[in-house]
């Protein structure tokens, strides 16, 4: 996975519509159905800490992770404009590597699909679990194998705001990968400036996603359509895993 460099600076633009207040609530609302006390919680892919933020705002212990130095960088700042004093780790999702043990991790964004190997998925669940306590909760999305071969596709997509001008390329691959060709232009005094970005997602079937969990001792407890307590349809492009720590391995606290 690229280091998102030139995406960092756009990201939160071509993101107005993540709507980070309403999936934080959600994720409050979420807890409270599944009597969980969220306690000590990881930002896992936090990105630019958007909503790393949101949780802390609402009285959340949180810190976050990512790999992307440059998109840590942009969360640092964030924070820093809103007076929260959060703490940010650079790590890899399957290398994280924590101080003490936590309640809760969130993972969202589909950050979890740019794992393309089954096996850094597996790692990454592994890391989780050693770092979770007992009857903890990972609640994380994922972009669905609908999603990738019925909407990203082979399709391309253009988006714009007052900052960028963004062309979104797509090419489906086997195992449901989506190779994706960011091309950023900026204007700066009339001239257009061009960068560009390139990574790959991949998406994974529930049965593939169930058993990894279960591989790291994790239950399902719930899965839902994106942003519901629904059942997903089998139209979702995005599904929400709510799953619980049951048999703790290999414990390094």
């Amino acid at each position: 996975m690229a280091g998102y460099v030139s995406f960092a600076q756009f990201y939160d633009g071509l993101m107005q519509n993540a709507e980070y207040e309403k999936l934080c609530n959600y994720i409050l609302t979420l807890m409270k159905r599944h009597n969980h006390d969220m306690g000590i919680t990881l930002d896992l892919a936090c990105g630019t800490g958007r909503l790393t933020q949101q949780l802390a705002l609402n009285g959340v212990d949180v810190y976050g992770i990512d790999a992307s130095a440059e998109m840590l960088s942009e969360a640092l700042q964030k924070s820093a404009e809103q007076g929260l004093n959060i703490l940010y780790l650079k790590q890899k999702m399957q290398d994280i590597d924590l101080y003490g043990t936590i309640n809760t991790c969130v993972c969202t964004f589909d950050s979890i699909n740019h794992l393309t190997k089954t096996e850094d998925v597996q790692k990454t669940f592994d890391r989780v679990s050693l770092f979770m306590d007992k009857d903890g909760i990972f609640m994380f999305d994922v972009n669905t194998v609908y999603k990738h071969r019925k909407i990203l596709s082979n399709n391309t997509f253009v988006y714009e705001n007052e900052k960028v001008f963004c062309v979104w390329q797509n090419t489906l691959t086997e195992n449901d990968i989506v190779s994706i060709e960011l091309d950023f232009f900026e204007e700066d005094g009339g001239v257009y400036f061009r960068s560009s970005e390139s990574f790959c997602e991949r998406a994974y079937s529930d049965e593939a996603i169930r058993e990894l969990l279960n591989n790291s001792g994790f239950e399902t407890e719930a899965i839902y359509g994106s942003l519901t307590f629904e059942k997903p349809k089998e139209t979702e492009e995005r599904v929400i895993y709510v799953a619980r720590m049951k048999n703790p391995k290999n414990k390094k606290f």
